[in-house]
């Protein structure tokens, strides 16, 4: 008779561990562990960074960190260049205060400021280079690109101290101050 009073207790304590186990293994497991997981629970497509990131931190405001082994670029529908350091802050489907990623057009370079998602269902994802925004195909993000090293880049500084990207291709030269 007393092991059938006790049994009830006992039961009840084996399960509240077993559910606790169960939910500190499933928190933890969670947590990305890659940048393109973070991407694509913040409804972002996994291409916006190049292949092979393994180094990144971020914490839990949604400010990130991605450490490239070197600067490179990556062929979209036109041009990104990314620094050997991308930052910024994510929340769900954009990127804010951006830095270290630079868009083409014709033969300027401008800093990416932001990188937003607005609706998904439109199939497309805007940049934000301060004064205008450039829109893109969503699709064209779907996969991390191959991002080759960029030599051809020089930071630059004008008398007024306005910084810019100076590219050097087939000796042609062009200028964008930031």
């Amino acid at each position: 008779m007393l092991f059938n009073q006790q049994s009830p207790v006992i039961i009840f304590l084996c399960t509240l561990i077993i559910i606790s186990t169960t939910f500190q293994i499933v928190t933890s497991s969670d947590q990305p562990t890659t940048i393109y997981e973070l991407l694509q629970i913040n409804g972002l497509p996994i291409g916006l960074l190049p292949e092979g990131v393994t180094d990144f931190e971020y914490d839990e405001s949604g400010r990130f960190e991605v450490h490239l082994d070197q600067a490179c670029n990556a062929k979209f529908e036109d041009e990104l260049h990314y620094d050997q350091n991308v930052s910024g802050n994510m929340s769900y489907g954009q990127i804010a205060g951006l830095s270290g990623i630079s868009a083409q057009d014709l033969f300027l370079w401008f800093p990416v400021k932001e990188i937003r998602v607005d609706v998904p269902s439109s199939g497309l994802i805007y940049f934000d280079v301060g004064v205008v925004s450039k829109q893109f195909s969503l699709s064209s993000f779907e996969i991390p690109r191959e991002c080759l090293a960029s030599e051809d880049q020089i930071v630059v500084e004008n008398p007024s101290g306005k910084k810019g990207i100076r590219t050097n291709d087939r000796e042609e030269h062009s200028m964008a101050f930031l």
